[in-house]
């Protein structure tokens, strides 16, 4: 039963994508603004990349400041200790001083690549920004062009059909008027016809007295 449902699910999910890359290859601009959302969605992400690099860079930065006073406070103690012949006490001071640098020098290394790394990204950063932006621009004039093929084809199809189409029209309303006027003609004639008979009538019969 499962395996039907699955193959189900993806015969959907083919048509699906079938379907859609069809209205893609249909429309390349739809495409082409739904590839530049994605880039849109990972350019935030990469965003987001370069803050925690700097949040990173900081805390490192911190955490060597931390060590290194450290190290330089217990080398001092250490000298204090040793002064004042306490040799546990300089002991104590000196392990915890090799200590403190080492991790003081770890801390200014991560520091120090941190830093390279975020130089790094925001260059990347950049650029990525202006191909973006350079792609939003090109898909303006792509836009652009496309609203004035489509206006063209439209005023071109509305001068072209309305043409034939009124043409068409003023000749039926001509023949129209051209049988109501023949209507109207006859029935007068014929209406007249009588009354001019009569009168040719009594003129010949005058003409002949």
């Amino acid at each position: 039963m499962s395996n039907i449902w699955t193959r189900m699910k993806d015969t959907v999910s083919a048509d699906l994508h079938n379907m859609l890359d069809q209205k893609e290859q249909k429309n390349p601009l739809a495409s082409l603004n739904q590839y530049l959302r994605q880039s849109e969605q990972e350019k935030e992400k990469v965003r987001k990349l370069v803050e925690r690099q700097y949040r990173l860079k900081d805390e490192f930065t911190r955490e060597y400041q931390k060590a290194q006073d450290m190290a330089d406070k217990r080398l001092e103690q250490s000298g204090i200790a040793e002064k004042a012949g306490e040799e546990e006490m300089r002991a104590f001071a000196v392990k915890e001083h090799e200590e403190y640098q080492a991790r003081a020098d770890r801390m200014k290394t991560s520091r120090e690549e941190a830093l390279s790394q975020l130089e790094t990204l925001e260059q990347k950063y950049e650029e990525m920004k202006h191909k973006l932006k350079d792609m939003q621009l090109r898909r303006m004039e792509l836009m652009g062009r496309e609203n004035v093929a489509h206006a063209n084809h439209q005023i071109s199809q509305v001068i072209e059909d309305t043409s034939d189409k009124l043409f068409s029209r003023f000749e039926e309303l001509e023949q129209y008027i051209e049988g109501i006027e023949y209507k109207v003609n006859s029935s007068y004639y014929r209406s007249t016809f009588d009354s001019k008979i009569a009168k040719l009538e009594k003129e010949m019969k005058e003409q002949a007295n």
